[in-house]
């Protein structure tokens, strides 16, 4: 039995030859790295995202000695993450800025979901939308689930603007007021005792000024003694 001859042997060396060229082609970006720092403010102008995200982050590269091709790189992938942002976005009352556009961004390089950063943005005022997706952000970066972060900016959201000022402040745990398995005590966040500057029963409190308590009989002379010319008798 004859074997047919391979006809193709020209294409297959044509891949073995180039095909590690195409392959390097297509993962890593062409030209200089200028350039392409160049090309990524264009393509955000053209998108309509501030440049500024973009122009901060090279500013940073530089001022830090970063080599050049890093900081062409970074500039890449944080347009990357600011195209992601503004998709996610989109449905934001009134817009978003360049401050909240740039917590989207931060928030989804932190593991938080598109659709979660759709849920805030979407269901947030827009005076705390850039406060509540940094908040948000810090607690995933923190180590939070996200699922458990959204929980508390979403409750923090309800209580007010100050809640959600001081939240990332807080320790990432379970939501405000549970209970955590295992711990003595009252819930996170929730104080107990005597407000402060009330002594606590069995710790002396602050000392008494000086002739005594306030309202009680003047105290007498410093150190106990008898002014001149004084004491029983005359003299």
């Amino acid at each position: 039995m004859k074997t047919q001859p391979l006809r193709s042997w020209p294409v297959l060396w044509t891949c073995v030859l180039f095909f590690p060229t195409l392959l390097v082609a297509q993962v890593t970006p062409e030209g200089p790295p200028e350039e392409r720092m160049r090309a990524a403010l264009d393509q955000a102008a053209e998108r309509g995202i501030p440049t500024a995200l973009l122009e901060s982050k090279i500013a940073e590269g530089r001022a830090k000695g970063v080599p050049v091709e890093r900081i062409a790189m970074a500039t890449e992938q944080r347009l990357a993450g600011l195209m992601r942002a503004q998709q996610a976005m989109a449905g934001a009352p009134g817009g978003v800025d360049a401050a909240q556009l740039g917590v989207g961004a931060d928030a989804l390089a932190a593991g938080v979901s598109d659709e979660m950063l759709t849920t805030l943005a979407e269901g947030t005022p827009g005076e705390q939308r850039a406060v509540a997706v940094a908040a948000l952000a810090y607690l995933v970066e923190r180590g939070a689930m996200p699922d458990h972060a959204m929980a508390r900016v979403q409750e923090a959201l309800a209580r007010g603007p100050a809640a959600l000022a001081n939240l990332p402040g807080t320790a990432v745990g379970p939501p405000f007021g549970t209970a955590v398995p295992g711990r003595r005590g009252p819930p996170e966040g929730v104080q107990t005792g005597p407000p402060s500057g009330v002594p606590t029963p069995g710790r002396p409190g602050p000392p008494p000024p000086p002739g005594g308590p306030p309202g009680g009989p003047p105290g007498g002379p410093p150190g106990g003694s008898v002014p001149a010319g004084g004491g029983s008798g005359g003299g």
